[in-house]
This record gives C-alpha cells, structure tokens and sequence, in this order.
C-alpha cells in the first residue's frame, strides 16, 4: 500500500465518521401549516429556499422581540410566533444537513479517485469477501 492510499484511507474514516454523525438527522415534522399570511404577502415554508428562509426568520423574530416588550402574545395565522420560528429553523437545519451531506458526497468521491488501482482491487475483495462470510 503506497503512502498516499494509507492517507486516502485515513480521510475516508474520517469522512465515514462526519456520515455518522450526520444520520442523527431529524425529519421535519411542522407545528404549523406551514402556510404563513405576513405583510399581506404568503409564505410556503415547505417551498422557499435557504436565503428566503432566513429572512422570514429574521423577520418573524423581531416580532416575537417586539411582542414579549409589548407583553402581548401574537398569532399569525393561527399560530403562536415561537411555533413559526420552531418551523422555520428546521426548514433551515435540513438544508444545512444536506448541505453538508453533498459535501461529504463530493470529497468522498474525490478520495475514491485518488485510490490506486491495486488498493481499489483489494478493497473490492475483502468486501467481497465479507459478503460471503
């Protein structure tokens, strides 16, 4: 085994271990409708994007900032604003987790790539090989 696949293989760990932690992963499972009427203009949480997210975000804050000065509760479109900002940040954290899923994805490709084909063959064998045992 050459050197540079003994440190392929040391970042193929390394990236096998990120995976791992990355299927800790939660599914998105709304407080809300997901349909949110603000500023006579609607959002639909399950169709905007990463950028757009965090605007709505931004702005649904600084009215949850302005409703605890004011000690009012607010709802907007049936829902408590804290529900909306619960939604919003895990539309978010799926796309981050995607994000850095495809990353892996890319770099893990990349690894394979640099692998010499001897140690291609071998590793093709010994799961083969655990196959059949």
């Amino acid at each position: 085994m050459s050197k540079n696949d003994e440190r392929v293989l040391q970042l193929k760990k390394i990236i096998d271990e990120k995976k791992a932690e990355l299927k800790v992963a939660k599914r998105f499972a709304p407080l809300t409708n997901c349909v949110l009427s603000l500023d006579n203009q609607n959002y639909n949480l399950n169709v905007l994007q990463l950028d757009d997210l965090k605007l709505l975000l931004v702005k649904l804050n600084m009215y949850l900032m302005s409703a605890k000065d004011l000690k009012i509760t607010l709802e907007i479109s049936g829902y408590n604003i804290a529900e909306w900002i619960v939604d919003v940040k895990s539309k978010i954290e799926i796309f981050e987790y995607k994000k850095k899923e495809s990353e892996l994805k890319t770099l893990e490709t990349k690894l394979d790539k640099m692998l010499s084909n001897e140690k291609k063959t071998e590793l093709e064998l010994d799961e083969i090989a655990a196959l059949l045992n």
